[in-house]
This record gives C-alpha cells, structure tokens and sequence, in this order.
C-alpha cells in the first residue's frame, strides 16, 4: 500500500513540474503588431501552447524554466499567408503531372511543401485550391502527425464550365467530360449552391471561386468574368449560412465588381483594376491580396520557351502590363490590404520576398508584416489568438536576422520557429 502511494505520488508530482514547465524568450527587438512599435529587450513566457506574459527586461529562469536567447534578432508573431496552393510547385512539367501523378504522390509533395512553408516563418497559410489532399494535410498536421503550418483550406476551388477552375481544361475531348458541382464546377444558381455544400461536405474551411478567367489555365481568356451576379450571391449566402467566406480569384474589373457586391470576404490578385472597384472595395470592407511574387516570377518564366503552353503567354503580357499601375493606383486608394502570394504558381519557402514587392509598391515595412500577422489573423476569426504577442495568445512567434523595420528583405532569415508553443527551428 505503501508503495501504491509512493508511486501515486511521484506521478502527482510529475504532472505538476510538466504543467510548470516554461519557456522564457528573451527578445532584443520585439515587433508589436498591435500599435505598430518595436520594443527592446522583452521576456516573452510560454508555457504549453500559450503565451502567458510580455515583460519589459530579461527575466531571469527560475526551476523548471528554460531560456532561448533571442537578444541578437528581431521577434515577432508567425507570419500568415493567405494565398498559397499547398499541393503543388511550379515547373515545365506541371501541367504534365495531372495526368501522371496519383493523389498519394501530391500527398508526399504536400507533406514536404508544408514542411518548408512552416520553416520559412509562417506559421498559417490559407489554401485556395487543390484536389482534397489540402484537408487530409490539415486534418494530419492539426493531429501533430506531420510538421507543418495552421491551414485553413478552400479544398477544390469553384468555377464555371470552361472557366478556371474547370479541372478540364485543354483535356481532349475524350476525357473533358462535362464535371458538374461535386467537382466544383457550376453552371446556375442551384448548382451554385449545391457546389459550396459540397466544399463543405469536403471539409474545406472556406470557399475560393474564381470570379474571372486566370492566367496559368489552358483557356484563352484571363480577364473576363465568369459568373453572373446571381450566380456570386447565391455562392456567397450559401457560405454565409454555412459559416464560410469567400476569397475570390479575379483579374478584370466586372467580375471583380460582380465578386465584391456579392459580399466576398477577399479579392485574390486584382491586376487590372480600376479606381470604381477601388472605392467599392473599401465601401464593402473587401481586402485585396496582391499577390505581387506570383506576377514577378511568372513574368520572368514566361521568357523561357516551353516553360508555359503558348495559350498562357499572351494573357501573362496583359496583366503584367498594367499591374504595376494598378498596384500603385491601390496603395493611393488605401484599399484594404491582406498579406498573400500565390505560393505554388513560384517556389513554396520563398513566401518572404513578397514584404520586399509590397514595400517597393508604397507600404511601409510595418504595414506590410501587420497585413501578415495582426489583419490575417482577423480575416481568419482568430484575432484573439493569433497575430500579436500577448498574454493569453497562441504561441506562434518567430525571430529573424537582423531588422526589418531599417531592411524588409530581413524577413527573408528567419531563423527561429515556434507554432503553438513548439519550437521547430532553432
């Protein structure tokens, strides 16, 4: 008996120095996202997932405490993305692949991809379209089976026949079919409507369509809208009833404007738009995600021959044409802004160079890391809980070399991960 509770007491005694456990971060410069400041020499506490308390000054470890020096880079909270295509990468043979890669090839080349995106410095992404491997990989990281970032998925994005997201295009007509709303394909209201229950049926934690043509699917037109107004509303509320929101792909102005009356919660690339969308945008509180790495790299591929089929190399002269403008028509506009790439359409861990474009635009280097922690965070209904380093916050922080603030390409060097408090780099 005596020893039952000898034991007994041992393990009592066990669980309460792991519930003790704590991680002192010391902090040479500390990014409030909140106010927009740099503090100086902060003790950041975490203890299991969540950060327990901010403090001005070293603190010293105490039992069961450990330190992670910090006090040569700059913290800051796990970068969010809000545009990336998790289940693949860019290359000559992409369009290839479709026809000879089976889902668990894409489920290993997801696996990895999160993996390098984790270690990049975000810490969450939202997926915009795929083949369903993206929940099955959200569902395993969320299980702690796999590494890998806070993904909030679309699973397969919705489009119209022909349009792009029309899993069919360029197929030959043997295998085009006529896909129909299961797999995301609508062609009225109803299948509108049955479309989104089946993303959510799926498992997808939001909806992605895609309000006008696009740049890399074999189709000839990249601007042109491609849904009717009734069509965007009934997607929309059908999401709304469902607890979803809705991002929406677009780069011509009248799908753009059909997208963001119908009640969008984003505008996905918006190359070509004008200063009437601008001002609608900000009246119905629409964020645009510029995805400016996405429109450097695919320019700079398009003069390698082959690298696109010749249908696609037209349409990337046209946006790449007035982009530039736009973008700089956008930052004067003060049009909502939301941090995302397109990771996927160019190299998955290269996320970061985007800060650099968004400064070269306008954007100042703390907006442009804000719009990654603090305004993602709100888009996602985690604000609260992620996007500042505060008492009572998910622990997800990361730390770079040197200071962005004076140089943004620092966010380039991340060279500290934590997510829910684990560190995964180090």
């Amino acid at each position: 008996m005596k020893k039952q509770l000898l034991v007994l007491l041992i393990a009592i005694m066990g669980m309460s120095t792991y519930a003790q456990k704590r991680t002192l971060l010391h902090c040479g410069a500390l990014i409030d996202t909140q106010n927009g400041k740099v503090l100086s020499e902060q003790t950041v506490t975490v203890e299991g997932n969540k950060i327990i308390k901010v403090e001005k000054g070293y603190t010293s470890a105490k039992a069961n405490e450990t330190i992670i020096d910090l006090t040569s880079q700059t913290v800051m909270p796990g970068l969010i993305d809000m545009h990336v295509h998790i289940e693949g990468e860019t290359s000559p043979s992409r369009y290839l692949e479709t026809f000879t890669k089976n889902k668990a090839d894409i489920a290993f080349k997801a696996y990895e991809i999160g993996e390098r995106t984790l270690m990049a410095g975000f810490t969450g992404v939202r997926d915009l379209g795929g083949s369903g491997v993206n929940v099955a990989l959200r569902n395993a990281i969320n299980a702690g089976t796999v590494k890998g970032p806070r993904i909030y998925t679309a699973e397969k994005a919705i489009g119209t026949t022909g349009g792009h997201a029309d899993p069919t295009n360029g197929y030959r007509e043997d295998l085009m079919g006529d896909p129909g709303p299961s797999k995301g394909v609508i062609n009225s209201v109803d299948d509108a409507r049955k479309a989104v229950r089946q993303r959510y049926k799926n498992g997808a934690d939001l909806i992605k369509i895609t309000a006008t043509g696009g740049v890399l699917s074999v189709s000839k037109n990249g601007v042109n809208p491609q849904f009717t107004q009734e069509e965007a509303n009934a997607i929309v509320a059908t999401a709304k009833e469902y607890g979803m929101n809705v991002a929406a792909h677009a780069h011509g102005i009248e799908g753009m404007q059909r997208a963001i009356k119908a009640g969008v919660q984003t505008i996905e690339h918006g190359s070509l738009m004008d200063k009437e969308t601008a001002q609608l945008m900000k009246k119905y509180n629409c964020y645009l995600v510029p995805t400016l790495s996405a429109g450097r790299y695919v320019r700079k591929q398009a003069d390698i021959k082959g690298y696109y089929p010749d249908i696609i190399i037209p349409k990337i002269m046209k946006v790449d044409e007035g982009i530039l403008a736009t973008m700089k028509m956008v930052y004067q506009e003060n049009v909502p802004i939301a941090f995302g790439t397109d990771a996927g359409v160019f190299p998955h861990g290269e996320n970061a160079k985007e800060f650099a474009y968004m400064v070269e635009t306008g954007w100042s280097p703390m907006f442009a890391i804000q719009s990654a922690t603090i305004t993602n965070a709100k888009l996602l209904d985690m604000e609260g809980q992620l996007g500042v380093i505060k008492a009572n916050f998910l622990a997800d922080i990361i730390a770079v070399d040197g200071n962005p603030i004076d140089t943004i390409t620092a966010m380039e060097n991340v060279s500290f991960v934590m997510k829910n408090g684990t560190v995964y780099k180090k």
